[in-house]
């Protein structure tokens, strides 16, 4: 009887052995995967840095304005240092429509306002308006 509580005892701590290495496993490669994951996501942010500062350091472009002329068409207007550039833009192929020289400033400040302000100009106008007539109605109610 000794010889098999020494047998079980055995297989139970080869069996505890092999779990514990087997959990030991696993986490080496858990860890292994998440330096892994850490690595690329700094290579990506130090990409984005680098490109950003290297592809925008002497351009002067600017896109004034866009409209959709299909699904898939758009005409952008494109202010590249003084010079408006009318580009139409398909799919995958952009082509000049036309060129001319950007208005000077007091144009631009002209732009006429929103829906949205000019409605909310109207409702601030009447809004003291009804005010007063509801006081001079009250006054004429009253004695």
């Amino acid at each position: 009887m000794s010889t098999e509580a020494t047998s079980n005892g055995a297989i139970t701590s080869a069996g505890s052995s092999d779990a514990l290495i087997g959990m030991a496993m696993l986490g080496k490669t858990a860890a292994a995967l998440a330096f892994v994951l850490v690595i690329i996501f700094l290579c990506s942010a130090l990409l984005k840095r680098w490109t950003r500062q290297g592809l925008h350091q002497n351009v002067n472009l600017n896109v004034v304005g866009s409209t959709a002329v299909g699904n898939r068409e758009r005409v952008v207007i494109v202010d590249v240092e003084g010079t408006w550039l009318v580009l139409g833009v398909g799919n995958g192929h952009i082509s000049k429509l036309h060129e001319l020289s950007a208005p000077r400033q007091a144009a631009q400040d002209n732009v006429p306002p929103s829906r949205f302000a000019q409605r909310l100009a109207k409702a601030l106008h009447k809004q003291p308006a009804r005010d007063r007539s509801s006081a001079s109605s009250d006054s004429d109610t009253t004695p």
